[in-house]
């Protein structure tokens, strides 16, 4: 895949498609061969390349998966931190990302106060944060 390209993954349900997804970023080992990226071993027997992950690679779940104990900001804050951010530069990005997306008045609320078009789009911020160069999406629609 070339940099600026856009690509879709169908097939019928229970192909294999997301774990295809979760193995491409990195979220699971494949049992056979290898990915390359960056003319690099995603994975290798001695470690995971974790700090590319973190930095370079956004994930899109098909639900939400939102911690239920952390706010909004939390939530954004957390992945930005992982992805080596200060918390101040963090939480920063987190309320841009969110006042993006219309939710900058939702930054203290929790999953459970949210509509599903919301946790969706906090989701889809999470994402974003760490200004990925790649963005995988698993049932975006």
């Amino acid at each position: 895949v070339k940099t600026g390209e856009f690509v879709i993954l169908s097939g019928a349900s229970g192909s294999g498609k997301s774990t295809l997804l979760t193995i491409l970023g990195g979220l699971q080992d494949p049992d056979t061969g290898k990915i390359i990226y960056n003319g690099a071993p995603l994975f290798s027997k001695e470690k995971t390349n974790s700090d590319m992950r973190l930095t370079e690679i956004g994930f899109i779940f098909q639900a939400s998966h939102l911690v239920p104990y952390l706010s909004v900001r939390d939530q954004l804050t957390l992945v930005g931190q992982e992805a080596g951010m200060s918390k101040k530069d963090a939480k920063a990005r987190a309320e841009q990302l969110l006042d993006q997306v219309g939710l900058k008045h939702r930054l203290d609320a929790y999953p459970f106060m949210l509509s599903g078009g919301e946790k969706q789009r906090v989701a889809i911020m999470r994402a974003f944060m760490n200004n990925p160069k790649i963005i995988l999406a698993d049932e975006p629609t």
